[in-house]
């Protein structure tokens, strides 16, 4: 028996990962002595209203899977913007090399990709206040890194969880716990033993809802640390929170009052980015947990467009290989069969630029992992653009 019943990467190399329709599938193939030249297109047939736009993230993994196999696969880079119907992974070569892997490859797009766009969306209602993933606790463990590695790509300035510390090359952020407070029986003694005994580098944030009101508790630790506060979290449960906007508004006049206006305030407990808008006027910083965790999945789907070089599909689904063409002003795209020229952009009227790429080639790697810091910066530089073309 499996520990916390964990697939082990051996497994997801073998297939064992996958549907098993897809093994009977490879069965028949094989007896049958049939292995087409096949050309899959993995994309999204429509997106839900509320998310007019995704971001592509799990590229990597999707590389390292099919790497050795005799395959060429070709993408829009990792981190890029993606509408309805852009093709997001294009993958040519035998069936039987890789059609096995379908539900690997497409777990690996579909989650990352969904917990990366929640992720940015908080982004974009804070503006440039802090957003911090706190949703591991909401998912199995086995996947902690992956949701805080993911979210911090989206945008999120930290994250709680310290194996993603390797996964980043960046320090985990962490607060006061109720538990502490709890153990230790008052919030400001509880605050003074944090002080005590924790590294001077690690910022001074105080969880001010676990017994008394508010206000009373952030005035009272601000005058026992001082200038060594940072800041304060409201956690303040639902059935105890009635205002928060106005609860932050009320500390924060006491804060300035006193002198303490360098204090920032930070909010959590079931924040999204609607929440999020409500509340940055008067709040600097935002916890965001189950709302990325469970983050709506991106809905990819992985159909053949092409066998033995021609365009052929299923009903519904556009066949032939195709290229993304995107706008690097606006992020407008397009997709095309074929092109001998770049088109400009019927917004901006400049030329756009093709975003796919040839990753593999017959199962070498072609352009290797890029670094965090690189996949940050580009979805990062088209936050910018959404900030201004959604009006945030």
């Amino acid at each position: 028996m499996r520990d916390f019943d964990i697939a082990l990467p051996e497994d997801v190399f073998q297939g064992k990962t996958t549907d098993i329709y897809f093994m009977r599938t490879e069965e028949v193939l094989r007896k049958s002595g049939i292995d087409k030249v096949v050309t899959m297109e993995v994309a999204q047939k429509g997106m839900p209203n509320e998310y007019p736009f995704g971001v592509v993230t799990g590229l990597s993994h999707v590389l390292k899977l099919l790497e050795g196999k005799p395959v060429d696969v070709y993408a829009i880079p990792e981190g890029s913007i993606f509408y309805e119907n852009t093709p997001v992974v294009t993958i040519i070569g035998k069936y039987l090399d890789f059609g096995i892997h379908e539900t690997s490859i497409l777990g690996f797009l579909c989650h990352t990709s969904g917990i990366t766009t929640k992720a940015l969306r908080c982004k974009l209602a804070a503006g440039d206040k802090t957003v911090l993933s706190f949703g591991a606790r909401r998912a199995h463990p086995a996947i902690s890194g992956v949701i805080d590695k993911y979210a911090y790509l989206g945008g999120c300035d930290g994250f709680s969880v310290m194996l993603a510390e390797d996964f980043l090359g960046v320090k985990a952020s962490g607060t006061v716990p109720h538990a502490l407070i709890l153990l230790v029986g008052d919030t400001v003694k509880a605050m003074k033993l944090f002080d005590m005994y924790i590294d001077p580098s690690v910022k001074r944030m105080a969880l001010v809802d676990t017994f008394n009101d508010e206000k009373f508790e952030t005035i009272k630790i601000a005058y026992a640390l001082k200038d060594k506060l940072d800041s304060v979290r409201l956690d303040t449960p639902g059935s105890r929170r009635g205002d928060l906007k106005k609860i932050a508004e009320e500390i924060r006049w006491e804060l300035d009052l006193r002198g303490y206006q360098e204090v920032k305030i930070f909010a959590s407990g079931g924040i999204d980015e609607i929440d999020i808008t409500n509340l940055r006027q008067v709040i600097d910083g935002f916890g965001v947990g189950t709302k990325i965790s469970n983050a709506r999945i991106m809905d990819f789907s992985m159909d053949i467009v092409e066998i033995e070089s021609q365009p052929f599909s299923k009903k519904g689904k556009m066949s032939a290989f195709k290229y993304v063409i995107s706008c690097p002003k606006c992020l407008h795209q397009i997709f095309v069969a074929d092109y001998k020229q770049l088109p400009r952009c019927p917004t901006c009227n400049i030329n756009m630029v093709n975003l796919t790429k040839k990753y593999m080639d017959k199962g070498k790697i072609l352009i290797r992992d890029e670094t965090t810091d690189s996949i940050r910066e580009r979805i990062q530089s088209q936050r910018l653009i959404l900030m201004d073309k959604l009006g945030y």
